[in-house]
């Protein structure tokens, strides 16, 4: 295992729309699994995107079970999930925080669908499908977001809220 350096916001290869994957269960898309979930723990990381780590496939894992960025976060089981889909179950959009490894330090407020349905594919091309609401639904679509070139500032609707972590009021 390998943890990868993370790409930050500026860097284009973040810009861009990630490949599908067609072929699963094979050696690189193991290692790369690996190499992803050891480089987004090293960083505190809920989730990461292939693209964060110069990949272009789309491909996103995501769990939490305790995490200090997150203290309040409940409990999400690890994934990996590849080529999602996303399918809005309740239109309800809510506004909250969000980071991202690959903007450090800064954290803005972001709608996001409150209720989704996602599907895909595990890393031996096993179907996956299942339902997230809350926190876990707000990590599936930021972490999909990555696969089609957006980054949550994208998605942002006042940057009066963009802010350093570092300078926020406890409790935000």
């Amino acid at each position: 295992m390998t943890i990868r350096s993370v790409l930050r916001m500026g860097n284009p290869q973040l810009l861009q729309k990630a490949c599908v994957v067609d072929k699963f269960d094979t050696p690189f898309l193991h290692a790369l699994c690996r190499d992803m979930q050891e480089t987004m723990l090293s960083q505190t990381g809920v989730g990461l995107a292939a693209p964060q780590i110069g990949v272009s496939l789309r491909v996103v894992m995501f769990g939490l079970d305790e995490n200090l960025r997150y203290p309040q976060a409940p409990v999400i089981p690890f994934t990996v999930l590849i080529n999602p889909v996303i399918r809005v179950v309740d239109n309800t959009l809510e506004e909250d925080w969000e980071g991202c490894l690959s903007v450090p330090g800064l954290m803005g407020k972001v709608p996001r669908y409150k209720r989704i349905a996602f599907s895909g594919f595990d890393v031996s091309g096993a179907v996956l499908e299942q339902e997230a609401s809350g926190f876990f639904a707000r990590v599936v679509q930021h972490e999909c977001d990555h696969l089609d070139g957006v980054l949550y500032p994208h998605r942002m609707r006042d940057l009066r809220s963009f802010s350093f972590e570092s300078e926020m009021a406890p409790g935000r």
